[in-house]
């Protein structure tokens, strides 16, 4: 049987909020086994941020096995503040790898839980914090969730059509980046401990992962006073309305794709206008109208005939049922006693150390004998 690429790593898991819980999702389908410390306090507050505590026992099961990010971990149900919690939490980390947390700077520490008490107890453990603004630094007990690292980043300014106003990213862009820069920074760390023999601090701020974004303003602009405003910048990349209500993308930058474009739209007569600033509204204008004279379906074959760069955007539901995300397993059914559940698949796909088949998600508390019979404590 193949064994998975972190086959043998073993994580504990103090993270509550996504890009902790990404992070360790994409470690346990990986093949690392990740052990959830989940806290009854989070939980309960969990449950009213999103209204779970509204519904029914049966319900809140079917919603936490459908939890994407909880998949492939087991639960180990405590309070990893409390005295009786200590030896437990102890033991478990003289045999773990990687502790990944996402508490406010400082509060873990509060718990017992530093990094440097940590150390003393396995000096071999990579210690990952995930945090707003990181462990350092003026904004380093700041709190927030994504659109606050996007603010500090100066990612939010450049996001939305508007001139006028930034908009919402409306996905969790700087959370999800940061539990990928989590991952990155585990794997490095685990690998620097091969040669050193040491455990290190990964620390990971929402804040850092955003400035990402901002990186290809900055290379293309040496004068950021005379960077592009917010908004379209560009004649050859659009989102447009067909007759039938439904969308379209573009992306012909390249000036081939935008030749075949121009053809194909009838309007050759936009190819040498491809980035002449005083022509884009009245291209902008015209390409507008003109998808909105047909449905989706008449713009796919004919941009698929002349090989131009679109898609049609889908809804989260068609994304789910596209041929291409089934032929890649990024949308699976996974077995569960109440019926299948509709998950995305990893999106990192190894020839040789495959991910693990997947798992429904543990409910609270579910591995708590099994971790502790392990760890030679009573219940």
């Amino acid at each position: 049987m193949t064994r998975a690429a972190l086959d043998g790593i073993r994580v504990v898991d103090f993270s509550k909020f996504l890009p902790g819980p990404y992070c360790t999702w994409m470690l346990a389908d990986l093949g690392a086994e990740v052990i959830r410390i989940e806290h009854p306090r989070e939980l309960a507050k969990q449950a009213r941020v999103f209204g779970w505590d509204k519904l029914s026992q049966e319900q809140r099961e079917r919603i936490r096995a459908q939890d994407i990010f909880a998949r492939g971990k087991k639960s180990l149900l405590l309070d990893p503040g409390a005295e009786e919690s200590r030896p437990i939490i102890e033991a478990l980390l003289r045999t773990a790898d990687v502790l990944v947390e996402d508490y406010r700077p400082g509060v873990l520490a509060a718990m017992g839980w530093s990094q440097e008490a940590v150390a003393a107890i396995n000096p071999r453990l990579i210690y990952c914090s995930v945090s707003l603004c990181g462990q350092t630094g003026p904004y380093r007990d700041k709190p927030g969730h994504d659109p606050i690292a996007l603010a500090v980043s100066g990612a939010l300014s450049r996001i939305g059509e508007s001139p006028e106003r930034p908009g919402s990213a409306g996905v969790p862009v700087a959370d999800l980046l940061s539990g990928s820069n989590a991952v990155i920074g585990i794997l490095a760390a685990l690998q620097a401990r091969h040669h050193t023999g040491r455990g290190q601090q990964v620390d990971i701020a929402m804040s850092d992962s955003a400035m990402a974004l901002i990186a290809p303003v900055i290379s293309r602009n040496p004068d950021l006073a005379k960077a592009p405003p917010r908004g379209r910048a560009r004649a050859d990349c659009g989102v447009y309305r067909c007759a039938d209500g439904r969308f379209l993308a573009t992306t012909d930058m390249e000036p081939r794709y935008w030749e075949r474009f121009c053809e194909a739209m009838g309007r050759p007569d936009f190819i040498p206008l491809q980035n002449d600033a005083s022509h884009r509204a009245e291209i902008v204008a015209w390409l507008e109208a003109k998808f909105a004279e047909a449905p989706l379906d008449h713009w796919l074959g004919l941009l698929g005939q002349a090989d131009t760069q679109f898609a049609a955007i889908n809804s989260v539901a068609e994304a789910l049922a596209d041929p291409h995300n089934l032929a890649r397993g990024m949308a699976i059914d996974v077995p569960h006693e109440s019926g299948p559940l509709r998950h995305i698949g990893s999106p990192i796909h190894l020839s040789e150390t495959p991910p693990v088949p997947p798992r429904p998600a543990r409910a609270p508390g579910a591995d708590n004998a099994a971790i502790l019979a392990e760890l030679g404590l009573t219940r």
